[in-house]
């Protein structure tokens, strides 16, 4: 396993021959700095390993493109000076504009709900939270139930679409270490278009020179998960194939090795549409975690593929 400056010198190394960019591509630093903490708590959630994924993009771009916000992990670590943020997920991408744009009112969604906590218990408030949510679909309550709910695993009923996710065992973070990275996040996502569209919209704003990172539901994971009931694979490999042929560079993260890296996961990925691959150690599978609750997890040990396109 390479060493996450062992990762930045190889992206150095494989980067150092590049195409012809345009004249206003910009250059980014190699070892940009990582947020003090995530923002959202969020299945698959990159931050660790953000900083050795960007290890492996060209040094200098025009545009930064994430077609799956998510939790936004190496879009706020790379903080780059354009870039593009999709979701389908629209109570999400309405979370991360007040994030921009708004962040007092961030700060003041997640004090309000968080006083439920001393005033009822933690169990209770997230109930009132969840259905709340549940009532209708908004930004505030998702901020805290993704703050307080088991692992940030953000699942959805197949019948109602409600969110059914149990509340977490976690103590609920203090608003005021919060608000401190709202104000961080804030920052990072200042320069970034946001807009709740599908992937292939997203994709298809990128052009020579930009950088495209993908972090996609998994295949090897339950389809109630967030955004995975409509997910098409091979959706996702036609928008890929039509940005690299317009020059883009993208890479993207998908299934690996689970059970320890004993079983590699069977992933369609086409001929040739892929220049090279590395794999990314991720620890323990968090959806397993809450799937096998109170048993041990040591052979739950899982890789990622990170596929790049050059």
């Amino acid at each position: 396993m390479r060493t996450k400056g062992e990762l930045m010198q190889l992206g150095l190394a494989l980067n150092q021959a590049e195409t012809k960019l345009p004249d206003d591509a910009a250059e980014y630093v190699v070892a940009p700095s990582a947020p003090a903490g995530q923002l959202l708590k969020w299945i698959g959630n990159k931050q660790r390993f953000a900083q050795g994924i960007i290890a492996h993009f060209p040094r200098r771009y025009r545009t930064y493109f994430e077609p799956f916000m998510g939790s936004g992990a190496v879009l706020g670590t790379l903080s780059p000076e354009r870039a593009v943020g999709g979701d389908a997920f629209l109570p999400l991408i309405d979370l991360w504009k007040e994030v921009r744009d708004r962040p007092e009112q961030v700060k003041q969604w997640y004090r309000d709900r968080h006083a439920l906590i001393a005033a009822v218990g933690k169990s209770v408030a997230y109930k009132q939270v969840l259905d709340s949510y549940n009532r209708y679909a908004n930004p505030a309550d998702l901020l805290f139930l993704s703050r307080t709910c088991y692992g940030g695993v953000i699942r959805f009923r197949a019948a109602d679409g409600f969110m059914s996710t149990p509340c977490g065992p976690h103590t609920a973070m203090p608003p005021d270490k919060f608000a401190a990275r709202v104000d961080d996040w804030s920052k990072r996502i200042a320069r970034t278009e946001l807009y709740a569209r599908s992937f292939e919209e997203t994709i298809a704003g990128a052009g020579p020179g930009d950088i495209v990172y993908c972090d996609p539901p998994y295949v090897h994971s339950q389809t109630i998960l967030y955004g995975a009931q409509r997910f098409s694979l091979e959706a996702l490999f036609r928008s890929i194939e039509a940005a690299k042929k317009r020059g883009a560079f993208v890479a993207l993260s998908i299934d690996g090795s689970k059970k320890s890296g004993n079983q590699l996961c069977d992933i369609p990925i086409p001929s040739g549409l892929f220049a090279r691959e590395e794999m990314v150690s991720v620890g323990r599978s968090m959806l397993r975690r809450f799937q096998m609750v109170g048993e041990s997890l040591e052979n739950e040990l899982v890789r990622d593929r990170l596929l790049l396109t050059h």
